[in-house]
């Protein structure tokens, strides 16, 4: 981590909470070591201000004190209550379009007899946020398979904050996130509904059945038994160090089948010489070889 020793007593800002460079390394860790996500000095701000709402919601008074909770034995609920926080949930319905296209045209037709022959096909949206992702590739499927909701096909929506899980779940948009949704798909797969406070919209029951959101966390153990025959893993691992994201990316291969699908965020990259991928189309690799 890029978090340097010098001036550890020392304020970090001027402001309601006392807050020195000891409590941001203390709390860096704690988020890499939880979650691997690296936060560098110029992160330090950010810490703050999005820290001292928890601050103000648990009626503490520092975040020496707030160390001490999220370090101590009572302290696991709070622990992710703060990886959520730290979270960056950057999300909308076909974030990076071609990744869809590409599902459509040249995944869905080699899976097509599978999916009618009964066989099991499986779906991974890893960092699944509050299910945009999830219900993009729901909604690509079924244009495709029309009766996929029938047949032995699950997308697997993952992500370590609950309160978008929650959010995912429930299915319901404002109409402003379904900006990015053809207006086609829109109409069949999305009906508006009304006094239910800010949403406008929500996924219908075809669609939301073939969707399943399970809290995850990617650094730590996946219960998934079975191989994927896609996975979408998209502007996660910028938030790893090298290292980090070298190991989830062998985990991840691991985790498809021989000439499986993974999608990765625009400002992402797989050292192909080192893993088994092959890059086959924008962000687009293929796992090559026997099942490891």
């Amino acid at each position: 981590m890029n978090v340097s020793a010098n001036s550890h007593d020392l304020a970090v800002t001027d402001g309601e909470f006392a807050f020195t460079w000891s409590d941001f390394r203390q709390i860096a860790e704690l988020v890499h070591s939880e979650a691997g996500i690296v936060l560098t000095e110029s992160k330090a701000h950010l810490v703050y201000s999005r820290l001292a709402k928890r601050l103000r919601a648990i009626g503490l008074r520092s975040f020496r004190e707030y160390c001490a909770l999220i370090e101590g034995s009572d302290g696991a609920d709070e622990r992710q209550a703060m990886i959520a926080t730290m979270t960056t949930n950057v999300t909308r319905f076909f974030r990076e379009a071609h990744h869809f296209a590409y599902l459509k045209t040249h995944v869905l037709p080699n899976l097509r007899d599978a999916i009618q022959k009964g066989e099991k096909v499986r779906i991974w949206s890893a960092g699944s946020s509050s299910g945009e992702e999830a219900y993009s590739i729901a909604a690509t499927v079924l244009d495709a398979v029309p009766d996929a909701a029938d047949r032995d096909l699950m997308i697997l929506a993952t992500d370590i904050d609950p309160e978008m899980l929650r959010r995912g779940e429930a299915g319901r948009y404002q109409a402003r996130q379904l900006g990015d949704v053809p207006a086609d798909i829109r109409k069949k797969w999305f009906r508006p509904i009304q006094q239910h406070g800010e949403f406008d919209f929500e996924a219908v029951a075809e669609l939301r059945a073939l969707v399943r959101f399970k809290e995850l966390n990617l650094l730590h153990e996946w219960p998934m038994t079975c191989r994927f025959d896609v996975i979408f893993c998209r502007n996660v691992m910028i938030y790893f160090d090298e290292s980090t994201q070298n190991e989830v990316w062998r985990r991840l291969a691991g985790q498809l089948r021989p000439n499986g699908i993974l999608c990765i965020g625009h400002s992402e990259r797989i050292a192909t010489a080192r893993l088994p991928f092959d890059l086959v189309g924008q962000t687009i690799y293929q796992r090559r070889g026997a099942a490891l």
